[in-house]
């Protein structure tokens, strides 16, 4: 019972992992991904740090949080139109694994896109302008996280039933907006009033934010326990409705 329960977890993952690497393989230079996923992160960084007096460290935690967040919720809203759009998506429905490893392989599509532009960002933050990491261990397990959550929070706008991912892209793009102009990203939790530090607790970004100034800073408001429970709590809530509104998709036909 033990040995076949294992061997179907390793099948899932291992479809899963196909899945990632399918997708890293296809769209990782299409240029939706480049210009939502690589490109915005940057241009919203420089665009609220220009004429601020910001230390290195300081300005390579949010820039982590920046990145994280758009990068990761970029693949899911373009990839899966993309795919619909394409044919190719109704062929992974099709296959013997579950909706839920198909999404898992999607979400990490994502993550690793994250990750990866992350890894970039911090040496150059490190390399170039010196900034100091106060806890690596904490850095790696805040991206980890992070870039589940926010891919997961991507997947949410891919189940939406289109075939074109200019229908996604706008809504998409208006939440992870909302979401940064509420978060603790450019006005630190500590400098807010009650009323907008308690808006600011609604948006996962604000828990991302704190968690890169508890690892590059070694400060934050929270707990880093917290920051990271709270990452992973809503990456599993995200799930829940990209699972039936895919659900919906496939009875609509999409």
């Amino acid at each position: 019972m033990k040995e076949g329960w294992l061997q179907r977890l390793q099948n899932e993952v291992a479809q899963a992992w196909a899945v990632a690497v399918k997708d890293v393989k296809v769209y990782y230079l299409r240029p939706g991904m480049i210009m939502f996923g690589f490109l915005m992160p940057f241009f919203m960084f420089f665009s609220f740090s220009v004429r601020r007096e910001m230390a290195a460290a300081q300005g390579v935690a949010r820039l982590l949080a920046l990145t994280v967040f758009f990068t990761a919720a970029a693949a899911g809203p373009f990839i899966i139109p993309l795919e619909r759009r394409l044919g190719t998506y109704d062929r992974l429905l099709a296959a013997p694994m579950s909706l839920l490893t198909l999404l898992l392989g999607k979400a990490a599509v994502g993550a690793f896109f994250a990750i990866g532009v992350s890894a970039v960002a911090l040496i150059v933050g490190v390399v170039a302008f010196g900034a100091p990491i106060a806890h690596p261990g904490l850095l790696t397990a805040g991206l980890l996280v992070g870039s589940f959550s926010f891919s997961a929070l991507g997947l949410i706008f891919g189940s939406i039933p289109t075939r074109n991912p200019g229908d996604v892209q706008m809504p998409s793009t208006l939440l992870r907006w909302g979401l940064l102009f509420i978060s603790g990203v450019f006005i630190p939790l500590e400098e807010m009033a009650p009323a907008a530090r308690a808006v600011a607790y609604l948006s996962p970004l604000t828990y991302a934010q704190d968690l890169m100034n508890h690892a590059v800073l070694g400060a934050g408001l929270l707990t880093p326990w917290l920051d990271l429970l709270v990452l992973l709590g809503s990456g599993l809530l995200f799930l829940l409705p990209a699972v039936l509104m895919h659900r919906r998709s496939r009875r609509l036909g999409y």
